[in-house]
Order: C-alpha cells, then sequence, then structure tokens
C-alpha cells in the first residue's frame, strides 16, 4: 500500500531550526520531494531525493539553509531547516515521484502535511 505521512512540524522561532520527517511504503525507486504551501499561496517546490541514486535537488528556496536525506531501512525521508525566517511558515508536504522535478504535476503520491510556523 502506497503511502506518505508527515511529522514533526510545529512552532519555532526566528533563526531556529526544526526537522520534519516523510515516512512512506510502498514506493520503491521513487523520488521522494518536499513541497510547501503558505496561507493563500500555491504550492512550491522545496527540495527533492533521488530513489534510485540517492543524488538531491534543492529549489532557491532551501539553498544553503535545508538538508534532504534519506533513511532508507527506516523508509523515510528527513528535512533538516535551519535559519529559519516567518516566511517559512507553510504547510510541508513529501510527494513520490518517478524522477526529482520543480512541477508538483510530476508527482503520483502526496502526504496530508505537516504545519510548520516560524514565529517569535
Amino acid at each position: 500500500q502506497v503511502q506518505l505521512v508527515e511529522s514533526g512540524g510545529g512552532l519555532v522561532q526566528p533563526g531556529g531550526s526544526l526537522r520534519v520527517s516523510c515516512a512512506f511504503s510502498g514506493l520503491d525507486d521513487y523520488a521522494i520531494a518536499w513541497f510547501r504551501q503558505a496561507p493563500g499561496a500555491e504550492r512550491k517546490y522545496v527540495s527533492c531525493i533521488s530513489g534510485k541514486d540517492g543524488s538531491t535537488y534543492e529549489g532557491d528556496s532551501a539553498k544553503g539553509r535545508f538538508t534532504i536525506s534519506k533513511d532508507s531501512e527506516k523508509n523515510t525521508v528527513l528535512l533538516q531547516m535551519a535559519s529559519l525566517k516567518p516566511e517559512d511558515t507553510a504547510i510541508y508536504f513529501c510527494a513520490a515521484g518517478p524522477f526529482c522535478k520543480y512541477s508538483r504535476q510530476s508527482y503520483d503520491y502526496w502526504g496530508q502535511g505537516t504545519q510548520v510556523t516560524v514565529s517569535s
């Protein structure tokens, strides 16, 4: 059964760090990506890790601050976020597709999302 379940969201102060997790099943060799959606905005690409060779592809919002990684034994993809800003506030979704692509239409499966709020 295909499943993606996000966890780890919460409230963090500006400049702080947070790690969100995506537990997946039934998705061997799929690429796993993170997207985020702020209130009233479109869902945007954050980062992706290839299911075939572990290559990572960061979007502009992630460069220098966010790190994506995969624990294959636990079937979990992690997004470690640092130096968080209020504009990082969004619902963070993980998604699975054949390849890492920037377009959300390229992903076949989605989780329900986890809320990340950056505020003092």
